[in-house]
């Protein structure tokens, strides 16, 4: 008998692979697996075709996660190979949004980059609540229309003046309306936009978001480096 027709137990995949027999079991009944034969008593007979297909599924987890890595794997067995790849390729455009994403936010840390944004802008001489949406279109360096489309848009908050409604804009939303300026000169869409300002809030500062991007940007990379193994072990199990 050749080594690709040995024979193993459940306990003998099971042990190949670090798992729990349960585990095995589940993996077959969830079409991880392809259909293990049967003894005349009724127990599981795999063989080196299963310990493959386990392997492969073992090392696109870390990079798919075990949902996806479990629909390749079911739609392999299925033989649909071509839907099984379309499976890797959206994973890897959902990397790719995620990397552009980062990279907007990047911009954004730049344009911040030596201007001290956690301390208040010149006050405006007319009153003390913070400046006027002219003084800030000046500041910026766009016009107050601009201010007000992206205010619209929901990227820009400012403040209202009792009495008057005026618009009265803070430190942060100065900080705001120059990252909005950066990247829209960049031609970044609004809809890209407003996570990096979403989480620029949250930071409380451009520093803390640095240190979250720079964070994000380590574990995007250990991801794709995964992704790369698990779908080197897939070729390999296809093959």
């Amino acid at each position: 008998m050749s080594n690709r027709e040995r024979r193993l137990r459940t306990v003998d995949l099971a042990r190949a692979a670090g798992l729990s027999t349960q585990q095995v079991r589940n993996y077959e009944d969830a079409g991880v697996l392809p259909p293990a034969g049967r003894t005349d008593a009724g127990y599981r007979v795999f063989g080196e075709r299963h310990r493959e297909a386990l392997l492969a599924y073992r090392a696109l987890q870390p990079g798919y996660g075990a949902v996806t890595a479990t629909r390749v794997m079911r739609a392999v067995h299925a033989g649909d190979v071509a839907g099984a790849l379309a499976l890797v390729d959206a994973a890897h455009a959902a990397l790719h949004e995620e990397r552009v994403a980062l990279r907007v936010a990047g911009e954004a840390l730049e344009a911040l980059a030596g201007r001290d944004t956690d301390a208040p802008p010149p006050r405006s001489g007319d009153g003390p609540h913070g400046l006027r949406i002219g003084e800030v279109a000046a500041l910026v360096g766009v016009r107050t229309s601009a201010l007000r489309v992206w205010e619209a848009a929901g990227l820009l908050v400012p403040g209202r003046e009792h009495g008057t409604g005026y618009r009265v804009y803070g430190p942060a939303d100065v900080r705001d309306a120059r990252v909005v300026r950066t990247l829209r000169r960049s031609h970044h869409l609004f809809e890209q936009i407003r996570p990096v300002l979403e989480d620029l809030r949250r930071a409380g500062s451009s520093e803390v978001l640095r240190t979250a991007v720079e964070a994000r940007g380590r574990a995007l990379t250990a991801r794709t480096r995964s992704m790369l193994a698990g779908a080197g072990a897939l070729h390999a199990y296809l093959e």
